[in-house]
């Protein structure tokens, strides 16, 4: 379902959280003003069915939209079978996790080419979001998947992967992280007219409905000719957060806007108020 407006949150529990826990985590959310919050599942899916409803409704009490970032130990590009299979199984089971916190739609890195050519890589990967749609299905599990456009050239990601893979199968859209997509250019993809060029691609692929169901991620970031370091504050790096604002201001984008910088309700807040600034 489409969202009413753009709204700004945090990957992870906001650190002014005192008791971090997942639902002191979303109650603070609401407190700071922010709209968003992503369940970080990156190294485990650290919650049980038994506690995923009471997340549920603290953010819906706390008006707070999740979303969810899956394991890191994801690739569905991996020559192994096995590797293949635990991928999938990581990808399921954190799926089916944040759908019963109530998120909407939980993002991954989806693989890397190993040698592979890109297109090879894509037909790949295609088959094993095939094989993962099919059983999630089967469960009955209603959560999108957003593979996230990746930092690194040796990352399968790029924005034009992503949009065509998203043109092919049902269940599945971009998660456009604007700061990898700086970091694996080496410094494009950093003005106005650049984002604007990003969101007018993407509405082309996928239509006026996917610029009104974002799952974004912004921060700073460090990066080399090889591509992203990490992740910094906002102001400590180059990235152009203003122009990326003013662009999603005037292609009237809705949606969840994480930061995933190293202040991140600090940051969220910012991009909260020069978003806000442009009305």
């Amino acid at each position: 379902m489409p969202f009413d407006k753009l709204y700004f949150g945090t990957a992870g529990i906001p650190l002014s959280t005192q008791d971090p826990t997942t639902i002191n985590g979303i109650k603070r959310v609401g407190v700071l003003g922010l709209g968003g919050m992503e369940l970080e599942f990156v190294h485990a899916v650290t919650m049980s069915e038994r506690s995923a409803p009471l997340v549920k409704k603290a953010a819906e009490d706390s008006k707070v939209n999740l979303t969810c970032h899956g394991s890191y130990y994801i690739n569905l590009n991996a020559m192994e079978k096995e590797k293949l299979a635990d991928s999938r199984d990581r990808v399921i089971k954190s799926a089916k996790m944040a759908w019963l916190c109530g998120a909407k739609s939980m993002t991954f890195h989806a693989g890397f080419y190993v040698g592979e050519t890109p297109k090879k890589t894509f037909d790949d990967i295609k088959e094993q979001f095939q094989i993962i749609l099919k059983e999630m299905k089967k469960e009955k599990i209603a959560i999108t998947l957003r593979p996230e456009t990746t930092g690194k050239g040796s990352q399968f990601g790029s924005l034009d992967e992503l949009l065509k893979l998203s043109s092919e199968l049902d269940g599945v859209l971009p998660c456009i992280d604007f700061s990898h997509l700086h970091a694996r250019s080496n410094g494009k993809w950093n003005t106005y007219k650049e984002f604007c060029e990003i969101l007018e691609k993407s509405r082309s692929a996928l239509g006026k409905d996917f610029l009104n169901n974002l799952h974004c991620h912004v921060s700073g970031i460090e990066y080399t000719p090889k591509g992203e370091r990490r992740h910094l504050p906002l102001k400590d790096s180059d990235f152009n957060y203003n122009d990326l604002m003013k662009a999603l201001y005037e292609f009237d984008c809705k949606g969840v806007i994480v930061c995933e910088s190293p202040i991140i309700e600090e940051d969220a807040l910012l991009l909260k108020k020069t978003f806000e600034s442009f009305k």
